[in-house]
């Protein structure tokens, strides 16, 4: 079975910042498979696009500048999809960002989602606190 699960990135207050599909196989799926599923999705956008210096994605590149609607590549190079995953894992594990589907927050990597056609996965960044 396939699903095209809807990906949104939220803010803290719960503005869309950013949506997009994925296309999905299966009836269930971490919430690890997911996260690597769109960081791969985000990586190979850019990397077959025409690099233009900016980089749109769940988590910032080594070797970058936080730019506006995205991060600043130094340099036109070739992301590592890998070690993309690695860091997204690692942020979602320290509180980088909270994971919900529908009303639902995600707590482990290992928790299973339900792929339906109304499937909407969201990513909402948390910013830590000046001073705390």
């Amino acid at each position: 079975m396939s699903a095209r699960i809807t990906i949104v990135d939220e803010s803290a207050s719960g503005k869309v910042l950013h949506e997009f599909f994925l296309e999905l196989l299966g009836e269930t799926i971490s919430a690890r498979q997911v996260i690597e599923q769109r960081v791969k999705a985000e990586v190979d956008r850019c990397n077959s696009g025409s690099r233009t210096g900016v980089f749109q994605g769940l988590v910032q590149p080594t070797d970058t500048e936080v730019a506006l609607n995205g991060y600043a590549l130094r340099q036109a190079k070739l992301l590592d999809a890998d070690a993309q995953c690695s860091m997204a894992l690692r942020a979602f594990e320290s509180n980088g960002f909270l994971l919900l589907v529908g009303e639902r927050q995600i707590e482990s990597l290992d928790e299973l989602i339900p792929l339906t056609a109304e499937t909407r996965v969201s990513f909402v960044k948390l910013v830590p606190l000046v001073g705390g």
